[in-house]
């Protein structure tokens, strides 16, 4: 028991000495307008601290790219972003959270409230404004976690940013697993994100997570946006 809160707080102290690098290091960067390297580089240390070892099999796009991938736990964010700098789409409840919230602006998440029908509008002009600045987005469709023994359903309803699809963007599914770890870190059920986070924090060893993406389609080539997410789902379902 002692083990493992001193890992927890090990751990935490490296994510703050980490971050408190990182953060003067971007606002620099910002300031003479260069591209900053820092937001994938520090979550892609975050996901590393706590244990991640990833395992990149497919080669990602770059830009002009929605990625679509499975849900298992936070972790899939920092562990994505650092192996492809993707921004990603979040519930807007995520920019309300401590730190958490601003980390999430620095790496140009778009906060979305998939309860607000009538914003439904200004929403998909926002990602389609990310897209046209030829980001890398990352949409997790399932629209929550799974347990990672299945996939849940897709909703097609947030890939309404895909119909009609923006120009020359491609899709490219992306299946997260997290192996013989899944049990242990999938987040599921009521648990509380600081249960879970806290659960993470203060699991001995490492683990392996595999990224495994696949080829890029065209949704331009599919009759609307569940028959994208059927496709999506299909591809990531037979890795």
């Amino acid at each position: 028991m002692r083990l493992a809160a001193f890992r927890f707080w090990l751990r935490l102290a490296a994510i703050i000495v980490t971050l408190a690098g990182a953060v003067p290091l971007h606002l620099l960067w910002r300031l003479f307008r260069l591209p900053s390297p820092w937001p994938r580089l520090y979550l892609g240390g975050l996901g590393w601290i706590v244990g991640a070892r990833k395992q990149v099999i497919g080669r990602p796009l770059k830009r002009n790219v929605v990625f679509i991938a499975n849900h298992l736990s936070w972790m899939d964010i920092p562990i994505l972003a650092g192996a492809t700098g993707t921004a990603f789409v979040a519930k807007a409840d995520l920019r309300d959270v401590p730190l958490v919230g601003w980390l999430s602006t620095l790496n140009r998440t778009i906060f979305v409230r998939r309860e607000d029908r009538l914003g439904i509008a200004d929403q998909i002009a926002l990602l389609r404004g990310a897209l046209a600045e030829a980001w890398a987005v990352t949409l997790f469709p399932e629209g929550t976690t799974s347990d990672g023994t299945t996939i849940l359903p897709f909703k097609a309803s947030l890939l309404a940013v895909l119909d009609p699809p923006p120009a020359g963007v491609l899709v490219q599914p992306v299946r997260i697993d997290y192996g013989d770890a899944t049990a242990e870190l999938a987040w599921v059920g009521d648990e509380h994100g600081k249960e879970h986070a806290t659960r993470v924090l203060r699991r001995p060893g490492h683990f392996t997570v595999h990224l495994t993406f696949c080829d890029p389609f065209d949704p331009a080539a599919y009759d609307g946006r569940k028959a994208i997410a059927a496709e999506a789902r299909r591809r990531i379902e037979v890795i």
